[in-house]
């Protein structure tokens, strides 16, 4: 208890030094609103509904991007990763494609697909591909040599040698790749919900900012960070029992 209480410490004399400055005009609201006005204003938007309907908004464009770069890069990792000529193919176009700065292209996304939602879920994807591709092919490829020798001996086939020994092996990069993408998709929201959406946390962002409300500004960024943090914690579930067979997952 006493732990926990010294970690709340400092945040606590932060946040009561920021109410301490908006209070006494040292921080205008136009700046950044008080702290219990950002509570006020939370309280405001849940009540009215407003909240709830462009959180579901924003969570469906990440959920569709992430759907689509768990399938991209997935099989392309196995690909580069399964075969020397899939390598070949595929490995050095992703890591030049990857390079790519994720804002230079948001242009070019509005000029080939325009402004709709098919762009936003798009970008989302691209920028989510490349992690989960680099995490789970490191993992394909970090496979212990004995391992998959041992298998043979067993007379295990390339097939099941794939079913029980790679993937097996590979599933803890893939759920950190699962973990990275996650925080990249969020990311990436914040950039493509400016690009003229009619509703999202990026939708209440852009409103907030044309009238100077920091007060909901401040709210959706609150909100963004909560999101994350609750699909980590899910993905971080997953893993303790997905990944039970190993050793550094067994209770004491």
């Amino acid at each position: 208890m006493n732990n926990v209480l010294r970690r709340a410490a400092g945040p606590l004399v932060l946040l009561l030094l920021w109410e301490a400055a908006s209070r006494t005009g040292v921080l205008p609201e136009r700046i950044l609103a008080a702290p219990s006005q950002i509570f006020v204003t939370l309280g405001e938007l849940v009540a009215s509904g407003e909240i709830g309907g462009n959180v579901l908004v924003s969570l469906q464009r990440v959920l569709t991007g992430l759907a689509v770069s768990l399938t991209l890069g997935t099989s392309l990792a196995l690909v580069a990763g399964l075969t020397r000529n899939g390598e070949v193919a595929v490995d050095s176009t992703m890591q030049m494609v990857r390079t790519l700065p994720f804002l230079g292209l948001v242009p070019l996304f509005i000029l080939w697909f325009g402004i709709g939602e098919f762009t936003k879920i798009a970008l989302i994807a691209f920028a989510t591909t490349f992690p989960m591709y680099l995490t789970l092919y490191s993992g394909i490829r970090g496979i212990d040599a004995k391992l998959v020798e041992a298998a043979r001996l067993f007379g295990l086939s390339y097939p099941q040698l794939i079913a029980h020994v790679i993937l097996p092996g590979a599933l803890p990069s893939f759920l950190v790749g699962l973990r990275y993408s996650l925080g990249v998709a969020w990311l990436s929201l914040v950039a493509v919900e400016q690009i003229n959406a009619t509703a999202g946390l990026g939708y209440l962002i852009n409103n907030a900012r044309d009238f100077m409300r920091t007060d909901v500004i401040v709210v959706c960024l609150i909100i963004y960070s909560l999101l994350g943090l609750a699909t980590d914690a899910l993905v971080r579930g997953i893993e303790h029992y997905a990944l039970a067979w190993r050793p550094s997952f067994i209770k004491e």
